[in-house]
């Protein structure tokens, strides 16, 4: 009843509402709550509890950064905003000690505007500019008693025991399973079991109206294991027999989610037994052992013939334990140069630098005006900013909305908290209880603000700051007025320009997808890495689009179709991979799809031609 009553009220409105859903991740619980509280207690007892504090603070945006995957993919999640956090404290450490207020606001303007750019070349780097602009706030609107570089050392050594933990600590499936599936590799073998479970899912699916879903559950399941297996390494390729076999197992299922593919794209059922092989298959990575027996085939047309002849290969590259790369090519600098300097790039950057710096100048003329009272901290409001203004935290309204009612409700909290216990000691159990509720309240932006809050103002308090909870919302109401004004104001060059810069990066994967498919290339392994492209982008650029339609109108208006677009883009690339499959069985393909291609090319092209730039399909 609660879903349905939230899908009837404005998209802007409904957004704020809706939460993720999901196990509770226990091993990141344990993380949090060994991450702040045990480094306050070790600066407390060292007479250092400025430097406690830094270090609290990076341990608690390292576990922002904290998500679901491999270890090894963790080092750069969450290693390389931590490094770009610590640039940024320096920076603003030095920068507060030696400009004047206009100045600064200057130099923080002009590190919101790279930091901003750089944020649109991916994820990673969207959490390393968010890092950056948060530290810069810290380090010259928190002045500590320390030395700069004391102070960046010590924020360097929270976030790698944050990382530390996550590398060395145990998940709950090495302590449950069997120990002869390893510590090392856990996080990759259930990305990619997840992988053979989404193709079964897929394959249940075929011929009903839960085809697509599932389809795209493939896509983030194979996007998922991808990143978990191409994390940083030592050596170019996989070093180990372990390491290769997964590589094995994973390229092995990139012709069975082919196959998965075109059946639901004929929407026809198929037999209930086809969803038995990638489910052993599936169980055969969990428990690493051999695929064993797998079910009598079915080979009635292309699309099963596909499934069965993916099998039998998944099947001897289990036994193998040996197969090709991850299909997955790294970005050039030129491209990582078009995503920062492009479009979506310079928009993101001008209201990224708009908002943080005049934040820091609004924050800065209370501070010198005596607003604060008696303490020196002005961070509050800048850092609030930065996190307001990222797109990719959801729609602007939304996040507002989230932003003010947990900064209220948290300020609150804390009051309640401060009122009640003994000092310090109260304190850091309330850090570390609140360390480990930050990866369970990141399902929403309201109940994350919440615990950040209440975990921030008592590290604060800790470092010497009275208790100012009333001056926190204040600031925090300040900060969303000042990023819904910046968020309206009239921008050089074409508003919503990042959703339609995703939405041509999907255009670009299927042309290339498209081009080397009808060009009937024996090349597969290109193929498959040309699939891969086409898919993940055309979930970044669903995933922009569906943001920027539950904005208010007057920015959804900017970005109307592009949802659409992105819709035709997915069905042309699912019948590009019915279009390869058929290649491979017959040599040729059917009047269906040649006539399914030509009809998706039109209506690609006059939608196209309402949102903006019209280009077709080559």
């Amino acid at each position: 009843m609660f879903r349905t009553a939230v899908e009837a009220l404005p998209p802007w409105l409904g957004h704020a509402l809706n939460a993720q859903r999901g196990p509770v991740p226990w091993n990141a619980v344990a993380r949090g709550a060994l991450a702040g509280g045990p480094l306050l207690t070790a600066a407390l007892v060292a007479g250092r509890a400025s430097l406690g504090v830094v270090a609290a603070i990076a341990a608690m945006l390292a576990g922002i950064n904290d998500r679901p995957g491999s270890r090894r993919a963790s080092v750069r999640r969450i290693g390389v905003p931590a490094l770009a956090g610590a640039a940024g404290l320096l920076v603003g450490t030095y920068a507060g000690q030696h400009l004047g207020a206009v100045a600064l606001t200057l130099v923080l303007t002009g590190l919101g505007l790279v930091a901003g750019c750089v944020s649109a070349v991916g994820p990673v780097a969207s959490g390393t500019g968010t890092q950056l602009l948060v530290t810069a706030a810290v380090g010259a609107g928190m002045p500590l008693p320390d030395p700069g570089w004391q102070s960046v050392l010590a924020f360097l050594a929270g976030a790698g025991w944050l990382l530390l933990l996550r590398l060395a600590l145990p998940t709950p499936t090495t302590l449950t399973g069997d120990l002869r599936l390893g510590f090392r590799f856990d996080g990759e073998r259930a990305a990619v079991a997840a992988v053979y479970e989404a193709v079964a899912a897929l394959l249940d699916a075929a011929g009903t109206e839960q085809a697509v879903v599932r389809r795209a559950a493939l896509t983030a399941a194979l996007d998922h294991a991808q990143d978990a297996l191409a994390g940083p390494r030592l050596r170019r390729r996989a070093s180990t027999a372990a390491e290769r076999r997964l590589h094995a197992q994973y390229a092995a299922a990139l012709p069975l989610g082919e196959a998965a593919t075109a059946l639901a794209w004929a929407e026809r059922a198929v037999p209930a037994r086809a969803a038995e092989g990638p489910r052993r298959l599936a169980a055969a990575v969990r428990g690493n052992t051999h695929a064993g027996p797998l079910p009598a085939p079915s080979r009635t047309d292309p699309a099963l013939r596909a499934l069965d002849d993916a099998l039998l290969h998944a099947a001897q590259a289990f036994d193998r334990g040996r197969g090709p790369d991850l299909h997955v090519r790294r970005r050039s600098p030129r491209s990582v140069a078009r995503a920062v300097l492009g479009p979506g790039g310079r928009e993101y950057g001008l209201r990224a630098g708009l908002c943080f710096g005049a934040s820091a100048a609004v924050a800065q003329a209370l501070h010198h005006s005596h607003w604060y009272g008696s303490h020196q901290h002005w961070y509050w409001l800048p850092a609030t900013a930065v996190f307001l203004v990222k797109p990719d935290l959801g729609p602007l309204v939304s996040r507002v909305l989230c932003r003010a009612a947990g900064t209220v409700l948290g300020a609150l909290l804390f009051a309640g908290f401060a009122a009640v216990l003994p000092r310090p000691e109260g304190l850091v159990v309330l850090v570390a209880a609140c360390g480990a509720l930050v990866p369970v309240a990141a399902r929403h932006f309201a109940a994350q603000t919440t615990v950040v809050t209440v975990l921030v103002l008592a590290l604060v308090m800790v470092g010497g700051e009275p208790q100012a909870s009333a001056g926190r919302i204040g600031e925090t109401l300040l900060a969303c007025a000042i990023v819904l004004v910046v968020g309206h104001l009239p921008m050089p060059g074409q508003r919503g320009a990042g959703t339609r810069a995703g939405v041509d990066a999907a255009d670009a994967a299927a042309q290339a997808y498209l081009a080397h498919v009808l060009g009937e290339s024996d090349d597969r392994a290109t193929r498959w890495t040309l699939r891969r492209e086409a898919y993940r982008a055309l979930a970044e650029a669903r995933a922009a689009s569906a943001r920027a339609a539950a904005e208010l109108p007057a920015l959804a208006r900017h970005s109307e179709g592009t949802d659409e677009v992105a819709a035709v883009l997915e069905r042309l690339v699912d019948t590009t991979t019915a279009c390869a499959v058929h290649l491979d069985d017959t040599g040729g393909l059917s009047p269906r799809h040649t006539e399914r291609i030509a009809a998706l090319r039109d209506e690609l092209a006059e939608r196209r031609g309402r949102v903006g730039r019209h280009r077709t399909l080559a």
